[in-house]
Formats: structure tokens, C-alpha cells, sequence
């Protein structure tokens, strides 16, 4: 895996510097610069093949490119490679956007570049099929392996995925990036569980500069999103308070991804299928439950988030139901 990996990150360097658009600059190079999609992901899966886990260990110091030096240095077989990879790149990311799994993008980019080296005949369509057809990663592994005659390691591929997504925010996960709405909190509360953040008091998913781990307190989960502007890849200060309405008991909430759930006195995003997200303080990471395995009492909405109809109906109805008892 190792050598894959590298060949992996050799690859997505030539996919980035030979881009027109960044050639002539001096590319600086570091884990957390969103420098270019592919060069932040493998970076991570190099170090992680050869560490064999995520610790402190795994830094990437500071390398300084001249990419118009590093291009013009290719021979012509690299720079059709470089042709080859970065069509393929842009085929993928548009047949998971026609599959309607547009948020597994980075992950069916990854797993293609680390370990589809000797596959001929790579065809995006038939690839974003698996991952439509896929009911979890272990299934989808189990078919690219199947499909294309590899043998990747699922545990292998669980831990470098994680680190991966840790060291990025997933742009592939907004719906509507232009809003704050209830289905991208959703999908950002699910990013923050598959990419094992931590939980840290104060923090709301900004990446610690120490230990290289995102973190989120409680609050913090759904501040993260309000705060965190998808085009500048930032995080602003517009929202430090967590504002909230509790709307009713659980039998009245809509099933409707995004909306928050409460206990008395921690949130939790819902994100469909009867599930939860919250930053546990207790467990000290973002996790994942069935709504029926916790205390939650009530389910509410926060300010700033933008709600689909069906949640200002069920608003209106409770609001009639307690009107009427009264």
C-alpha cells in the first residue's frame, strides 16, 4: 500500500501543478492549506500507509514547489498522465453528482487515485454506481475490490479516509452552500462523525494546530456550520451563542434532516433513518446514536438555519394543539 499511495500523491501533485491556472506560482505546501483538492487528500494516506496509524507524528513540513519548474520538467507520457488523471477526476466528481451521491465525491476520488493505478478501461459511470448502489462502506469496498480485481483493505482504507476528511472540509456537502439550511447541517453534522472529530470545549470544528484534529463542543457543532462560509473556506464570528426554540415532544417532530434535538441540556443535529449526531463530551468525540437510544425530550429549531415547509407545519400544528388544550 505504501508505494501505491506514494505513486497516489506523485499523481495528484502533477494533477494540481499542471493546472494553467496555478502554473508560474510558488505553491506552499502544507496539510492544512487547501492548496487543491487531490494533493490534501493523499498527503495523509502517504503518511498513514507508513506510520500504520494517526498520531502527532504525522506532519507534513512545509515544502516549497515552483510549479512552473515542476511542469515544465515533465516529459510528454507524464504530461498525458496528467491529462488522463485530471479527466478523470473531473468525470467522477460529475457522474456522483448524476448518481445523487455528490457528498462521496472526495472519497470516490481518493480510492481511485490511491489504488486504481492498473485498472484499464475506467469508466466514471459504472464506478459512481457502486457508491449510489453501495448500503454502507464496507459493501462498497467489498464491490470496487469485486469489480476491478483489487484487494483493498477495508480497515486500511477506514483509517485513511477518516484522517483524510479530518484534514478538510468536505465542499461535496452542501446542498446549497449559499444558505444556512436544515439539510446542509444535516450533512455537516454527519461529516463531522465520519471525519472523527474530537470534542473540545470552545472549539466548533476548526483544526487544532498541534495535534492536526478537528474538534466541536456541543454547541459548537451546529455554531461550526453557521459560522463556516463554504466559498472563502473560513470561519467567521457572525453567531458565538447558540440560539434555540424548543417546539415540542419527539411524537410531533417532521422527519426532516437538520433539525435539532434537546435534552435539557445537550443539542443533537437529526440526520434521517431514526439517527442522531451530537459532540459528546462524556465519550470526548462526534458520535452517532439512534434517537431512541438517548434522553432526547424534544426536538427544536436554531436561529440562522433555514427550514423546508413541512417543519413550519408541524410548528403551526403544535403551537394549534396547545392553543386548543389551553
Amino acid at each position: 500500500m505504501s508505494s501505491t499511495v506514494a505513486a497516489a500523491l506523485k499523481k495528484a501533485a502533477v494533477y494540481i501543478l499542471g493546472d494553467e491556472k496555478k502554473r508560474g506560482k510558488l505553491v506552499t505546501v502544507v496539510l492544512s492549506a487547501a492548496v487543491g483538492l487531490l494533493l490534501l487528500l493523499c498527503a495523509p494516506a502517504v503518511m498513514l500507509s507508513s506510520l500504520g496509524e494517526v498520531g502527532e507524528e504525522a506532519q507534513v513540513p512545509e515544502l516549497h514547489i515552483n510549479a512552473d519548474d515542476f511542469y515544465s520538467s515533465l516529459d510528454s507520457e507524464s504530461r498525458q498522465r496528467l491529462d488522463d488523471i485530471r479527466s478523470a477526476g473531473n468525470d467522477i466528481a460529475n457522474a456522483m453528482d448524476e448518481k445523487g451521491v455528490k457528498v462521496q465525491t472526495i472519497k470516490a476520488q481518493l480510492i481511485y487515485m490511491s489504488y486504481f493505478e492498473d485498472v484499464q478501461n475506467f469508466n466514471a459511470e459504472s464506478y459512481a454506481d457502486l457508491f449510489a448502489n453501495a448500503p454502507n462502506d464496507s459493501d462498497l469496498i467489498a464491490a470496487i475490490n469485486s469489480t476491478y480485481g483489487l484487494e483493498i483493505d477495508y480497515d486500511e482504507f477506514v483509517r485513511t479516509y477518516t484522517f483524510v476528511m479530518n484534514s478538510t472540509l468536505n465542499s461535496y456537502m452542501f446542498n446549497d452552500a449559499g444558505s444556512k439550511n436544515c439539510l446542509d447541517l444535516a450533512a455537516w453534522a454527519e461529516n463531522a462523525f465520519i471525519s472523527g472529530w474530537g470534542y473540545k470545549s470552545g472549539a466548533a470544528g476548526e483544526r487544532d494546530e498541534i495535534d492536526r484534529i478537528r474538534y466541536a463542543d456541543n454547541a459548537g457543532l451546529v455554531l461550526g456550520y453557521l459560522n463556516y462560509d463554504p466559498t472563502d473556506k473560513m470561519f467567521g464570528c457572525d453567531y458565538d451563542t447558540l440560539v434555540y426554540t424548543e417546539q415540542g415532544s419527539l411524537d410531533t417532530m417532521p422527519e426532516t434532516a437538520g433539525i435539532g434535538l434537546f435534552d435539557g441540556s445537550k443539542h443533537g443535529v437529526y440526520v434521517g433513518n431514526g439517527e442522531v449526531v451530537y459532540s459528546s463530551e462524556s465519550v470526548g468525540y462526534v458520535t452517532k446514536e439512534p434517537v431512541s437510544n438517548g434522553s432526547w425530550t424534544s426536538w427544536c429549531t436554531y436561529e440562522g438555519i433555514e427550514y423546508p415547509q413541512e417543519v413550519e407545519d408541524a410548528i403551526q400544528s403544535v403551537n394549534e394543539d396547545s392553543s386548543s388544550e389551553n
